[in-house]
């Protein structure tokens, strides 16, 4: 027998006689006082990001690719690691040919032991999609998978996240429950409300100590 399965049967044994506790959860206790009319949810969502670092710009579902390239532009950035694979990466990887951009496009597709020092070093920024925001906490829900790994996320100096404007909920608890988590909880989700910082030396804040030193976050609207 492994050792999960003892502690297992231990667990299981302790119970014997018990009875389960009522479930006296009360939902309003963690959503009406978080709780936002429809078109208030943005507005609080990017105050909240913008009060910490956060740079927010809302953009249309069409011109999205170009704002990315002029934000990597005007930061003169040599490249952008992003996901060929994801319907948002086509529609960029479209308007890169079309407009003879000259940052280059990086895409993860090898074992980080492979390109560790690059992909540690030599990234400029990274793009990625997100599950939705949460206009609450002013927090964007990421789900990273095979063609988002985490990584992406973590390591460049500058994450840009794109984030549909309908998919804003009122709380975390509205997102679970629209996502249906109870029934598949993620194995790997992040809650991102800025970029990374720290003030454990000497209380100094400081940017990009584990993570990047800048998020962009574009809320693509569908006009």
């Amino acid at each position: 027998m492994s050792a999960r399965s003892n502690i297992l049967n231990k667990l299981r044994a302790g119970l014997a006689g018990t009875t389960p506790r009522p479930d006296d959860f009360d939902e309003g206790l963690v959503t009406t006082p978080w709780q936002y009319a429809p078109e208030d949810r943005i507005t609080r969502l990017r105050t909240l990001m913008e009060a910490v670092h956060t740079e927010v710009h809302q953009v249309t579902s069409a011109q999205w690719p170009a704002k990315v390239q002029e934000l990597l532009e005007s930061r003169g950035l040599g490249n952008l690691l992003y996901a060929p694979g994801t319907a948002h990466g086509r529609q960029l990887a479209v308007h890169w040919q079309r407009s003879s951009a000259k940052v280059q496009l990086m895409v993860y597709d090898r074992p980080i032991e492979e390109w560790k020092d690059e992909l540690f070093w030599k990234v400029d920024a990274s793009i990625t999609g997100t599950v939705g925001g949460i206009a609450a906490t002013g927090s964007l829900v990421l789900w990273p998978d095979r063609h988002e790994p985490r990584l992406m996320s973590l390591l460049p100096p500058l994450h840009i996240a794109l984030l549909k404007a309908s998919e804003v909920e009122d709380n975390l608890y509205g997102m679970m429950q629209k996502h249906n988590w109870s029934a598949g909880l993620p194995t790997n989700l992040l809650l991102v409300s800025g970029p990374s910082k720290t003030a454990d030396i000497e209380q100094v804040l400081a940017y990009g100590a584990h993570g990047p030193k800048e998020l962009v976050v574009l809320i693509l609207e569908d006009a």
